[in-house]
Formats: C-alpha cells, structure tokens, sequence
C-alpha cells in the first residue's frame, strides 16, 4: 500500500459529517474499498483504517488465543466502538456520535496521516499534543530510529 500523506484541517458538521479534504480524498480513493473508524489505543482520536490494512490487522488479532483472558480483554478493547464507514458521493465520511465524542471533537478538526491510517483529531487537542514541550522531540527520535542504519536508502 502507498502511504497516505499530509495533515488538512476540516469541519465537522452537526450530523457528523466531515467534507475530506481533496488531497486526501484522491489519496484514500486510491487505497481502496472501505474503511473503518475506530478509537486510538494511546490518545483521545479516532483511527480510519484502510480496510486492506485493517483485514492485515484482524488476521493479527486471530492468531491470539481467546481463551487467554489477556488476550480476550485487549480484542474485546481494541474492538470497541470500530464502524464500518465509506466516503460519500459528496466526499464526506460520517462519523458516529459515540466516535466524536470519544474523540472530543467539537467543530474545527485534523486529518493526520499516520503511514498506513489516518488520526482524526479535534483541533485543538492535536495542536496540544503535538506542541507538547515535556517531549523532546530529537530525544525521542534519537531512542526510537536511532538503531536503524538504512533509513532512506
């Protein structure tokens, strides 16, 4: 799969729905047939997968063992609140009041690419996030890529 690219600011509607911006429309037009939204594992967004990378991640979740109450837990969680959603002729993707509000989506909101899925965010909480300063950002990269010696090539 290509990666999607690039962060767009959008409204919401009082229905949920969202107008994708171009760009990003011609990218997720290109990735495929459908997708799902569903809600972050570590922040207060919502996730839209491509639903080829969310079938990759469910043939992943299948391997656990369900009599494991660990693993049992984690799918029951993980699960949680996933929507099976499309874009509409209109270039909106509707988004479930239970989503919105998990998210805290109020009205101005940010599409941001995460390689293979996109983050939906509530504006402001995204800005909060990624200008958190008690994150060093160079630290962080240092001790997360700082091991792979082929980026790039």
């Amino acid at each position: 799969m290509q990666p999607i690219v690039g962060t767009y600011e959008c409204k919401i509607d009082t229905k949920g729905r969202v107008l994708i911006p171009a760009a990003l429309k011609k990218q997720l037009i290109s990735v495929g047939d459908g997708f799902i939204l569903k809600r972050s594992v570590y922040e207060k967004c919502v996730e839209l997968w491509p639903m080829n990378e969310w079938n990759k991640m469910l043939e992943k979740l299948n391997e656990l063992n369900r009599f494991n109450r660990k693993a049992d837990t984690f799918i029951r969680k993980f699960m949680a609140g996933v929507k099976i959603v499309d874009i509409d002729d209109a270039g909106r993707l509707q988004m479930s009041k239970d989503l919105v509000e998990f998210a805290n989506i109020s009205k101005d909101v940010v599409f941001s690419s995460k390689i293979n899925l996109i983050e939906i965010w509530d504006k402001d909480l995204y800005e909060q996030i990624v200008n958190d300063e008690e994150i060093d950002f160079g630290d962080l990269a240092e001790e997360v890529m700082g091991t792979i010696n082929n980026y790039g090539a």
